[in-house]
């Protein structure tokens, strides 16, 4: 299994010079100065022991415990970058994971949605998304490419936002890109709820994709790239198709007592 190269993105997503991104900008250094920045958001999360010493520590050494997942995602991040093989079995080794990149246009997630005429509404933005980095792995076994894929990203609270949940699209995609039109090998869209609380000027999430499997590529001209975005209007579309369908209204029948003229 070769270990891919971890990418670290800019925390700034919005366009530089806005009202909404000079806003954001005075919070988002406010909330990092000022220790207001939310603790990492997971999609599972433990609580830290107080500390040795305070108020309501153990007098005892509390016993050995498993790595937490806060652990595990700091030692996935942080591994992204070797290249030592692993030991998976029936893994060929010497095989380079496809790029990883943001989607074009998908850089940034803002709630509510810009205005349909373009228009900049900076005092009535809740809340924005920007990607922090991301990394991923990946093996071959039995002639498929199996990869994983972290993400981490912030959730900035904007003039308008306040505490509460914001459930963020994550769209994650591995596209063939050979020299005719690309096309999707394998899509999946997740969605991470992010809870902001009342103190919080920015909250840092992080999901881990496991098991992304596909076929090799067919020959040595195609190749794979991984995207990830968000994707707030797949999210919607795919909570109009859950949706059930209206009732139709039954045809009112013929009255036999009508006059027929």
């Amino acid at each position: 299994m070769t270990r891919g190269t971890e990418r670290t993105f800019s925390r700034s997503g919005w366009r530089h010079g806005s009202p909404a991104g000079a806003v954001l900008t005075l919070l988002l250094l406010a909330g990092c100065s000022g220790g207001g920045g939310g603790a990492p958001a997971t999609t599972a999360s433990t609580a830290a022991p107080p500390a040795a010493g305070s108020a309501g520590a153990p007098t005892a050494p509390a016993p050995p415990s498993t790595p937490s997942l806060k652990d595990k995602i700091a030692s996935f991040f942080s591994g992204a970058t070797q290249r030592e093989p692993q030991s998976v079995a029936n893994a060929q080794p010497d095989i380079e994971c496809p790029f990883l990149d943001i989607r074009q246009g998908a850089s940034t997630l803002t709630y509510p949605p810009p205005p349909p005429d373009g228009g900049n509404e900076a005092m009535s933005l809740k809340y924005q998304g920007t990607f922090v980095r991301a990394a991923r792995d990946c093996a071959v076994v039995n002639g498929q490419m199996v990869m994983r894929v972290g993400v981490q990203g912030r959730i900035i609270v904007g003039p308008a936002g306040g505490p509460g949940r914001v459930d963020v699209p994550l769209r994650i995609a591995v596209v063939s890109a050979p020299l005719t039109a690309p096309k999707t090998v394998v899509t999946r869209l997740i969605r991470i709820p992010v809870i902001v609380g009342a103190t919080d000027a920015n909250v840092d999430f992080t999901h881990i994709e496991e098991g992304l499997s596909f076929p090799m590529p067919p020959s040595s001209s195609d190749q794979y790239i991984v995207y990830i975005g968000f994707d707030p209007f797949g999210a919607a579309a795919e909570d109009q198709a859950k949706k059930p369908a209206p009732a139709k209204k039954p045809k009112p029948k013929p009255n036999p007592n009508a006059p027929t003229g």
